[in-house]
C-alpha cells in the first residue's frame, strides 16, 4: 500500500494547499484545505515529514502539527523558489516545498516555542517604539528649525528643544508652542514605554544573556536579540558559520578556482547583524578617542583601515566570540580587545 512520506504545505490565512508524496517522489495527494480542515486532515495521515516555508504563522502551525506526531521542517522561502516549476500558484508552491524539504543538504529553520516568540515580540515592540520616538524627535526638530531653533540629533538633546518650547521669552508663536508640547508629550510617553520594555528584557535575562554582555560592544539588548533570534549554536560547526548566518561574511563571486570576495552578504538575521554593527561602531569610536590597547588587533586595524570597515570586521569577531561563549558556557575572560 502506498504511504505518504512527505507533505509539502503551502500556508495562507484561510486556504492551504497540501502536496503529499512517497519516498521516491511519486505524487499521492494534491488537496486544497480550509483552515478548519488542516489539522483534521493531518491527524488522519501516518507520521511523516510535514514541510512548510518559514513565514508568518509557520511556527504556530509547526507546534500544532508536531503535536500530531509528524516531523516538522521549516524552510527559508529563498531556498524553495528554485524548485518552483514554471507558473507560480499554490499547487506548484506546495510541490516545490515538498521537493526542497526532501533534499539531503537542505537547511531548515528550528520551530520556535511560544516563549521564544513572546521574547521576539517584546524586542520587536521595543524596536518599533524606538523608531516612532526617533521619527517624533526629528519632526519636532524640523518644526523648530523652521522657527530658527536648531538642536543636535538624538534623544539626549530633547531637553534643549523643551527649554525653547517652555521658555517665557515669547520666541515661539503660541500655536507653534502648543503643537510642539503635543510632540514633547508623545516623546516622553514613548521614552517611558521603551524604558519599561528595557527593564522587562533585563528581568528576563538568562545566564547566557549575562555571559554575552561581558563581550565589549554587546549590551543587554544585543545579547537578548542573539539568544532570541539565533538558532541553537550546536548547529554551527565553527564561529564563522554563525557570522555567515547573520550576514557578516564577504559575498563570494568565485569561479574557476579564483576567489573574488565582495562586500558583506547581508543575508540572514538582520536584527542581530544591525545590533552587532552598532555595538562595534561604538567600540571603534571609543578606541579612536581613547586609544586601543597597544599591539591589539583593533589598534593594528585602525592604523591601516577605514573606521567603518574596522567596525564591520569587529562585528564579525563579536559574532564568532558569542558563538564560542555560548557553545563552551564560559565568560569573556579578557575585557580588552584581544590580540590576533
Amino acid at each position: 500500500m502506498n504511504e505518504v512520506s512527505i507533505i509539502g504545505l503551502d500556508l495562507a490565512k484561510n486556504v492551504f494547499q497540501a502536496h503529499g508524496a512517497e519516498a521516491d517522489g511519486s505524487v499521492l495527494i494534491r488537496r486544497k484545505l480550509s483552515r478548519a480542515q488542516l489539522l483534521k486532515f493531518l491527524s488522519e495521515q501516518p507520521p511523516c515529514i510535514v514541510a512548510m516555508e518559514a513565514c508568518a504563522s509557520a511556527h504556530h502551525w509547526g507546534r500544532a502539527i508536531g503535536c500530531l506526531g509528524h516531523e516538522v521542517r521549516l524552510i527559508p522561502p529563498a531556498y524553495v523558489k528554485p524548485f518552483v516549476k514554471r507558473q507560480k500558484n499554490d499547487t506548484a508552491d506546495a510541490e516545490a516545498i515538498a521537493e526542497a524539504a526532501s533534499r539531503p543538504t537542505m537547511r531548515f529553520v528550528a520551530v520556535k516555542s511560544e516563549e521564544q516568540q513572546a521574547a521576539m515580540m517584546a524586542y520587536r515592540t521595543r524596536d518599533l517604539l524606538v523608531r516612532q520616538r526617533t521619527q517624533t524627535i526629528n519632526a519636532l526638530r524640523a518644526h523648530l528649525a523652521e522657527q530658527g531653533f536648531v538642536a543636535p540629533v538624538g534623544p539626549a538633546h530633547v531637553g534643549r528643544l523643551a527649554a525653547v518650547i517652555n521658555g517665557d521669552d515669547g520666541a515661539l508663536p503660541a500655536a507653534v508652542r502648543d503643537l510642539a508640547r503635543l510632540l514633547l508629550d508623545q516623546i516622553a510617553g514613548l521614552s517611558e514605554k521603551v524604558a519599561d520594555l528595557d527593564a522587562e528584557l533585563r528581568r528576563r535575562a538568562s545566564t547566557t544573556v549575562r555571559r554575552l554582555t561581558t563581550i565589549p560592544g554587546i549590551g543587554p539588548i544585543t545579547a537578548a536579540a542573539i539568544t532570541t533570534f539565533a538558532p541553537p549554536m550546536e548547529i554551527f560547526e565553527k564561529g564563522r558559520d554563525f557570522a555567515a548566518r547573520v550576514g557578516l561574511t564577504p559575498r563570494q563571486h568565485s569561479s574557476g578556482g579564483k576567489e573574488r570576495l565582495g562586500r558583506t552578504s547581508k543575508m540572514g538575521q538582520r536584527d542581530i547583524r544591525r545590533l552587532l554593527i552598532v555595538g562595534a561602531v561604538a567600540v571603534v569610536r571609543w578606541a579612536a578617542r581613547k586609544g586601543a590597547p597597544e599591539g591589539s588587533w583593533l589598534a593594528r586595524m585602525l592604523d591601516r583601515k577605514p573606521k567603518m570597515l574596522v567596525a564591520v570586521a569587529l562585528a564579525n569577531r563579536m559574532a564568532r566570540t558569542a558563538w564560542a561563549l555560548m557553545r563552551r558556557g564560559e565568560d569573556y575572560r579578557d575585557p580588552a580587545m584581544a590580540t590576533a
